[in-house]
């Protein structure tokens, strides 16, 4: 189904290429604007679908996420070590994402215009208004409106209560939760079905207008965001390198193939078993391997937190938006905020990015333009969120399991051979030794 899926949107997207060149060659001015009108109602139809669902799947993923950390053995101070590292992970990707857009310039000289009225003017960002604002005066407020933050404000302190009372055994409301996230998964499954529609229309009313030079454009993004990625890989791997030592090569050996399948398959998911195994085999516990690797797929998604804020900066250069660097930041710190409980969305980086960047008077149909190269970006994003994943756990996982309890001791003398001297000790907390074989 993931495969055909992806055919049926590889398919619209070179088919919205040919219809669009087609129509910019052949039709006059009049014609194609009139075309480019048509095309335009297509995809908010389907903008509109995504819009429907952003404030249920907010809620119901973070509540669902925190409630559930209660399942899980050993939640102190793991639990903040692991927010401690996921948020900070957050802030320097997001800003690294920024600065990099920014450097390489992307979507400059695309040109968009928005369709009707254009909502462009932004004004500068009172900050007394933006921090007063993140508390909600109404619960129903805050989803109708589809505000993410608000949403995510009240969701944690949701969460929280619930994990406290599932620790006591109450337990009904939170599998209600549960039950409300797999409902909202299913409905977004339904809605990106519709998703090679919004890809042709889209695609299609870009090329009407533009030509070939929305070709170019489209180029660039994807070049300068694959670039990107790589040099994230690099600070990512030195960062390894910095708590792990040279076993930061062996982790990332481990963990190639389940990168590859992310990145073949663009779902994280299908990467999980191989994913524990190799961190398994790299001598991560279980137990500590079973609580930071779910919530890091929750709170910890590098490849698309970077994604999130090169993609508006690419909005605001293509729509050509003068826009200071104070209300640009309140803008990187929302995707930020809004990102956290959305990994295991279809195309949840697009769903956050929907419920940003229009409150900043980012065009909603810039969506749109992002849609149709979405897949090509999404296979990168999720190989980095893999890593960044493989990562955290194993840094966390030295600091946890460094002093083991008696059982531990012997289940890890029964499964690990002893360290070959100059080898720290710590070491085979994180890694297997040396001499041992490794595929």
């Amino acid at each position: 189904m993931k495969n055909k899926s992806t055919m049926w949107i590889l398919a619209a997207l070179v088919v919205g290429i040919a219809s669009g060149l087609l129509f910019h060659w052949l039709l006059p001015d009049g014609p194609r604007g009139s075309v480019v009108s048509v095309l335009d109602t297509v995809t908010h139809m389907f903008l509109n679908l995504i819009k429907m669902i952003i404030a249920p799947l907010i809620f119901a993923t973070l509540v669902s996420g925190i409630a559930g950390a209660a399942k899980s053995a050993g939640v102190g101070k793991l639990f903040g070590r692991s927010m401690v590292w996921f948020l900070s992970a957050s802030v320097l990707v997001g800003a690294f994402g920024f600065i990099t857009a920014h450097v390489l310039n992307v979507g400059h000289g695309l040109n968009l215009v928005p369709g009707g009225d254009a909502g462009m003017e932004t004004k500068p960002l009172d900050y007394a208004e933006f921090v007063t604002h993140i508390i909600p005066t109404s619960v129903f407020a805050a989803l109708t409106a589809n505000n993410p933050l608000q949403i995510l404000v009240f969701g944690a302190l949701f969460g929280i209560a619930l994990l406290n009372l599932r620790k006591r055994g109450r337990s009904s409301i939170a599998d209600a939760i549960d039950e409300l996230m797999g409902v909202m998964l299913k409905v977004t499954g339904y809605v990106m079905k519709a998703a090679p529609v919004g890809v042709f229309a889209g695609i299609a009313a870009a090329f009407t207008a533009q030509g070939l030079d929305a070709f170019a454009t489209y180029a660039s993004f994807i070049g300068g965001f694959y670039l990107s990625l790589s040099a994230l890989w690099v600070v990512m791997i030195a960062v390894a390198v910095a708590f792990l030592g040279k076993s930061a090569f062996r982790l990332v050996r481990l963990v190639r193939e389940p990168m590859v399948i992310a990145f073949a398959t663009s779902s994280s998911e299908a990467a999980l078993p191989k994913l524990i195994d190799g961190l398994t085999r790299f001598g991560i516990a279980k137990r500590t391997t079973g609580f930071v690797l779910p919530l890091g797929y929750s709170f910890n998604v590098d490849g698309s937190m970077m994604y999130m804020t090169f993609a508006s900066v690419f909005l605001l250069n293509a729509y050509g938006i003068d826009m200071d660097l104070g209300q640009q930041i309140a803008m990187t710190a929302m995707l930020l905020l809004s990102s956290k409980g959305m990994a295991g969305v279809p195309r949840g980086s697009l769903v956050v990015v929907a419920a940003v960047v229009p409150a900043f008077g980012i065009p909603a149909a810039g969506i749109g333009v992002l849609l149709v190269i979405d897949q090509l970006l999404d296979m990168g994003r999720t190989a980095t969120n893999i890593l960044g994943n493989a990562i955290a756990t194993a840094v966390i996982g030295r600091n946890h399991d460094r002093a083991p309890s008696a059982t531990d001791s012997k289940a890890m003398d029964s499964t690990t051979a002893e360290p070959p001297a100059g080898i720290h000790p710590t070491d085979v907390a994180v890694g297997t030794p040396e001499h041992a074989s490794v595929r």
